[in-house]
């Protein structure tokens, strides 16, 4: 029976998506910096909302959006646990605007072509520059030399993308 509650929950949960996206986005509207991340509705009745901010995200603001979605949500009809947070830094980089907010931080980036770690220097249109050093042989004589190297990556080629933490 439980199980069923769950299931039917979820059910109709699934089918209020677009309208918990749209009381997000309205609350997202009133601070044009903030931008959705991810929105999930999990079957174990909880409502996840991460999202991110150009400048960061003030805790007043998680509090804000929550109370926002929460508000236009009938716990009479429907009971469910929110939870507004920000991105964990140690996973990948879900959405474009991220990478902007990104520049001048070391990225991991996965490409079907490989794997590339640099310092994101700009977001040109749809395009990542990275920028690192890399030791080669000398091109006469023994020995390496440290030379810059850069790479246009097109957004739609990217696999995956992580911030490097350097401590």
């Amino acid at each position: 029976m439980k199980g069923d509650l769950q299931v039917s929950f979820f059910y109709t949960m699934k089918m209020n998506k677009e309208l918990v996206e749209q009381l997000v986005n309205d609350a997202l509207g009133e601070n044009s910096p903030l931008f959705l991340i991810s929105l999930e509705l999990l079957p174990d009745s909880k409502i996840s909302i991460i999202i991110d901010g150009d400048q960061g995200v003030p805790l007043n603001e998680c509090i804000r959006i929550s109370r926002a979605v929460e508000g236009e949500l009938d716990r009479e009809e429907e009971d469910f646990s929110l939870e507004v947070s920000t991105p964990d830094i140690t996973k990948p980089l879900l959405v474009f605007r991220q990478f902007k907010k990104n520049i001048g931080r070391t990225l991991s980036v996965k490409t079907a072509e490989g794997k590339y770690e640099g310092k994101l220097v700009e977001v040109i249109g749809e395009d990542l520059v990275l920028n690192w050093s890399a030791r080669e042989p000398k091109p006469i004589g023994k020995g390496k030399v440290t030379v810059e190297k850069s790479a246009t990556l097109p957004y739609n080629s990217i696999v995956e993308a992580k911030v490097k933490l350097i401590f």
